[in-house]
C-alpha cells in the first residue's frame, strides 16, 4: 500500500466516520436479509447510538484504521464472561461489526483491524475470541478462516409469520 496506514482506538469525535463506514455494512445486510436489517441512509445520526454504546463501555471497543489520517474501516468488539453450571467459566471477546471501505479490499485493513482485537483481547486475558458471520458474506468467511478462525456451532432461523 503506498499510503500511510495506523490504527487507533477510536473516540466520541469519530462516530460520524463510523456511522458513514457503517453505511456498507448496512447496505451488504440489507440486500441479502431485508427482513433483517435495516437499508443504509444518508442520515449517518442514525446509527450514532448505537456505536457510541461500544465507547462509553470500558469493557468494548472499537478500532480504526486510517489511511492518510482518514477512517477507512473499523472493527467493533466487546469482552464477556461464560460461566454457569454446564459450562467451563472463561473470559471472551466478542467481535461485533467488522467494516472497510470498499476501495480498500483486499489491502488487509481487516486483517489488521482483527489483529487489533486479538491484541486487546490478549491484553484482558480473553482465553478465545468469538464472532458470527452470514453465510452470504463469503469474503468475511474467507478472511476468518484464513486468520485461523474456525466454524463451531450453526446459528439456524425459522421465520414465523
Amino acid at each position: 500500500m503506498d499510503n500511510t496506514l495506523r490504527y487507533r482506538e477510536a473516540t466520541p469525535e469519530d462516530i460520524a466516520a463510523i456511522c458513514e463506514l457503517g453505511q456498507l455494512l448496512n447496505a451488504i445486510h440489507h440486500a441479502e436479509r431485508p427482513d433483517i436489517y435495516a437499508a443504509e441512509t444518508t442520515d449517518y445520526s442514525r446509527d450514532a447510538s448505537h456505536w457510541q454504546g461500544f465507547l462509553s463501555n470500558p469493557q468494548q471497543v472499537i478500532y480504526l484504521a486510517l489511511i492518510d489520517g482518514q477512517p477507512a474501516g473499523f472493527v467493533s468488539a466487546g469482552m464477556f464472561t461464560a460461566s454457569g453450571p454446564l459450562l467451563q467459566p472463561m473470559t471472551f471477546a466478542r467481535v461485533g461489526s467488522v467494516c472497510v471501505a470498499e476501495r480498500f479490499w483486499g489491502k488487509g485493513l481487516g486483517r489488521g483491524l482483527m489483529e487489533q482485537v486479538r491484541v486487546w483481547a490478549e491484553e484482558r486475558d480473553a482465553k478465545d475470541i468469538r464472532l458470527s458471520v452470514w453465510a452470504f458474506n463469503g469474503r468475511a468467511r474467507r478472511m476468518y478462516e484464513e486468520l485461523g478462525y474456525e466454524v463451531r456451532a450453526l446459528e439456524m432461523g425459522l421465520e414465523v409469520r
